[in-house]
């Protein structure tokens, strides 16, 4: 990686902490910035770019982050990394963070935008998908299906979700992740089906 390549998600990386300063993981006391860190591990193990990894980053901000949008990231970051937040963000149009429509209305929304979102945002998302399936399957194993208590939906309509996401990057992202992500959304099919 080249020092400016360096220099260039540092300062992501002190954005993203910053903006998310104080966030936790859904139903933890993990800071949020630990899903910020895999996803954009994940985005360069999987073979993206610096500009991709800055948008692991940065994925979660216009939804998350008051004050932070896509003007501020594209003057930034790049029109790249912007686009790439804003393919990966379920807030719908005039929503503020943290104040947004209902779970499935978000869901079905990102799934159609999702659709026709370029490959460079599909990793992204991918890799913020793979990253949320990994975490709901370690705490449903520890903690049983109590753990979907946390979340705005239940567990049928989670699997839904999981599912569509991964019938959608069928074909559009590498091997390796999709079939990781594909033996997940197995998993967690089996558990909702067996309520364990």
């Amino acid at each position: 990686m080249e020092e400016g390549e360096r220099r260039r998600l540092g300062e992501a990386l002190a954005f993203a902490l910053d903006a998310h300063a104080g966030q936790t993981r859904k139903g933890t006391d993990a800071p949020y910035a630990s899903h910020l860190l895999q996803v954009a591990g994940l985005v360069l193990e999987c073979g993206g770019d610096v500009e991709q990894a800055i948008a692991g980053l940065l994925h979660d901000t216009l939804e998350d982050c008051p004050g932070v949008d896509q003007a501020q990231l594209e003057e930034r970051f790049g029109p790249g990394v912007a686009r790439i937040v804003l393919d990966c963000t379920d807030t719908l149009p005039g929503e503020a963070p943290r104040a947004e429509q209902p779970w499935e209305e978000r869901k079905r929304a990102l799934l159609a935008k999702l659709a026709s979102a370029g490959e460079r945002s599909l990793l992204v998302a991918a890799c913020d998908k793979h990253n949320n399936l990994r975490a709901l399957l370690r705490d449903l194993r520890a903690g049983g299906i109590e753990v979907f208590a946390r979340f705005n939906a239940g567990p049928e309509r989670q699997l839904w979700y999981f599912e569509s996401v991964l019938e959608l990057l069928r074909g559009r992202i590498p091997a390796n992740l999709f079939a990781e992500m594909q033996a997940e959304v197995g998993e967690l099919r089996e558990r909702v089906a067996g309520r364990t």
